[in-house]
């Protein structure tokens, strides 16, 4: 092993050296990395600013870039049916299960996804949903499908319709040729939890350099006080339920008892 190990170092210099150097970078910076839900939560906006700068002195930054942010949210599975009319009676004649598939997705980009890049890189990097994996479990098998797939263009559609997947081709805005912003929206029904940021920058088709950074949906007040209740203590906290149930519909008992 000892005599191999030059030759290895060689080899893995050799594919370091052969590795094109990116000339740009990108800089973000996230308006919020924390947002909290409360009882009167409707959703909220959030702005990622960001700025393409040049690796050295001595680059010369292009004028055509395109930029790419995707959000994905927790992970979760979940499983979808498909309806028929049997005997005049709906009835569920197949499912499908989505296994760890984002439950928030957002691809913001300065133009159609289609327009910036080749269709093999879009599917290599998953640039925008029909692009995305989203693997089903199919019998023992687990694989992504075609985007036009009939479970998978549901799934889409319903948590496209509820805001939690979204894709946008004016989601990002270049207020200079290196300045962009992107405005992020979370619907009212946004899940908990820790959301990653992924932020791509192509040139002439290619991808030139990419970064990410993260932010987090919590629950606060007293919701978070309840929730984490129910987690931690769930003896006491269905015995306090059922106190208050009896003492609600006791005192409901004594004020409209009649005499």
């Amino acid at each position: 092993m000892m005599r191999r190990l030059p030759f290895i170092l060689a080899i893995v210099l050799t594919a370091c050296a052969a590795a094109p150097a990116a000339a740009e970078r990108l800089v973000v910076s996230l308006s919020n990395h924390r947002v909290a839900i409360t009882s009167n939560f409707d959703g909220e906006n959030l702005v990622l600013f960001g700025t393409i700068e040049p690796t050295d002195s001595k680059t010369k930054l292009r004028q055509n870039y395109d930029l790419v942010v995707t959000v994905t949210g927790p992970r979760h599975t979940l499983r979808t049916r498909r309806k028929e009319r049997v005997l005049g009676i709906w009835v569920n004649v197949d499912a499908r299960e989505f296994v760890r598939v984002p439950s928030y997705l957002a691809v913001l980009s300065n133009r159609p996804v289609s327009e910036i890049a080749p269709p093999d890189v879009l599917r290599l990097e998953q640039v925008g949903i029909d692009n995305f994996l989203l693997p089903q479990r199919i019998g023992p098998d687990l694989a992504d499908t075609v985007p036009q797939d009939p479970f998978r263009t549901a799934f889409v559609r319903l948590e496209s319709q509820q805001g939690l997947y979204q894709e946008s081709g004016a989601g990002v805005t270049f207020l200079t040729p290196t300045v962009f912003r992107a405005a992020i929206q979370l619907p009212a029904a946004v899940p908990t939890g820790a959301y990653a940021i992924e932020v791509k920058l192509f040139a002439d088709g290619a991808l030139v350099t990419r970064t990410g950074s993260a932010l987090e949906v919590v629950k606060a007040g007293f919701e978070q006080f309840i929730a984490e209740a129910a987690r931690d203590h769930g003896f006491l906290y269905g015995l306090a339920t059922a106190l208050m149930a009896l003492l609600t519909g006791w005192l409901a008992s004594v004020i409209f008892r009649r005499d």
